[in-house]
């Protein structure tokens, strides 16, 4: 079965548009790799966790930032697909 991705947001700081943002990027570049991506508005205030099934990728109280897309990809696509080419998020900048 395929892996689904959780994005859950504080809906009270107003980042439901930064996550579905989010989703929208990880849907268009993981469409045949996931299940799906759902979106949790969460009961505690100032949460931005991004999961894959249990798995936390990204924690903004724990890594101190919210993810850049190329950086959310490159982990996500190393859990669901890590064979899978990211075309331009793969380059490194010199």
């Amino acid at each position: 079965m395929k892996p689904t991705i959780t994005i859950e947001y504080c809906p009270k700081c107003n980042w439901m548009m930064r996550a579905a943002y989010m989703a929208q990027e990880l849907l268009t570049t993981f469409t045949d790799d996931v299940n799906g991506v759902t979106l949790k508005p969460s009961e505690i205030n100032g949460r931005y966790t991004i999961s894959v099934d249990e798995e936390t990728l990204f924690d903004r109280k724990r890594d101190g930032h919210f993810p850049e897309i190329k950086e959310l990809k490159q982990a996500v696509r190393d859990k669901v697909n890590p064979g899978k080419s990211l075309g331009h998020s793969d380059r490194h900048q010199l």
